[in-house]
């Protein structure tokens, strides 16, 4: 099965956000890159209970939607690595 058929179209959204945030949190000087990925969870959490609702299905997918970040920023940089 494929990731994406786990993740509601309304949490879609958040990907690009996430990669924003992380990009932003990673230029600042005054976070460990360690705690970015605890940071986007977090972030992520929060912006799919705003879109759905407090619900477990919603936490759920902010942690899919998180780990879709991470994980292709993740193979944005090993791509680049292997140039």
């Amino acid at each position: 099965m494929e990731f994406l058929e786990y993740l509601v179209d309304k949490a879609l959204i958040l990907i690009p956000v996430l990669n924003i945030l992380g990009a932003i949190i990673k230029d600042s000087d005054k976070i460990p890159d360690k705690y970015i990925p605890v940071i986007l969870l977090a972030f992520g959490i929060l912006g799919s209970v705003g879109l759905m609702g407090f619900s477990a299905a919603s936490v759920v997918q902010g942690v899919l939607v998180t780990g879709a970040a991470v994980y292709g920023n993740q193979i944005v940089k090993q791509f680049r690595k292997c140039e």
